[in-house]
């Protein structure tokens, strides 16, 4: 096997393509700062445009209130409350203003509830085995579960059902002799 030696001499230089014509070179040398083109534009700090202009005491006590904790926040609602006699859930249900045309127009509007419960009041004594099988016949409940329901009254029978629903058990469970109230 053949030895070579390599020296440092023996080696060329290595040569970068120099740029052809049709590759203009950077006017601009960033390595020169004092080559650079003039900026005509300063940067300056613009405030967003707020939708509602405010005058400067608002905002003033804006960023004050911003810049509070949760407990000092929580202290100053308690505080605004005392003393000017308001809750913040009267806030949450404000109504919404109406033109003074179209409130002679609207009828007033009522909300018609459409689940009730059914709450047994009372069972005699002598009528107790009947609005156990009543009580039996509507939930399909066991018997003991159903003797346990009618003991230690008034309790809720059922909850949260339609009027016609509420209305046939309370038919039931009176004929069978018990005292019922739909709420």
């Amino acid at each position: 096997m053949a030895s070579t030696t390599l020296s440092i001499s023996s080696l060329t230089p290595l040569s970068y393509p120099t740029p052809s014509p049709s590759y203009p070179t950077p006017s601009l040398s960033f390595s020169n700062p004092t080559n650079l083109p003039s900026l005509s534009h300063r940067t300056t700090f613009l405030r967003p445009i707020a939708a509602v202009s405010a005058p400067e005491k608002i905002e003033n006590l804006g960023a004050e209130i911003s810049a509070l904790t949760l407990e000092e926040a929580k202290t100053l609602v308690d505080y605004l409350q005392e003393k000017l006699g308001v809750s913040a859930a009267s806030f949450a249900a404000a109504p919404v203003a109406i033109a003074p045309g179209a409130a002679a127009d609207a009828a007033p509007v009522v909300e018609e509830k459409t689940e009730f419960d059914v709450l047994i009041e009372e069972v005699p004594s002598n009528a107790r085995i009947a609005v156990i099988k009543a009580v039996r016949a509507l939930t399909s409940l066991p018997l003991k579960e159903a003797k346990d329901l009618i003991e230690g009254l008034p309790k809720k029978f059922r909850e949260g059902v339609s009027k016609e629903e509420a209305e046939e058990a309370k038919k039931q469970l009176q004929e069978a002799g018990a005292k019922i109230a739909i709420v």
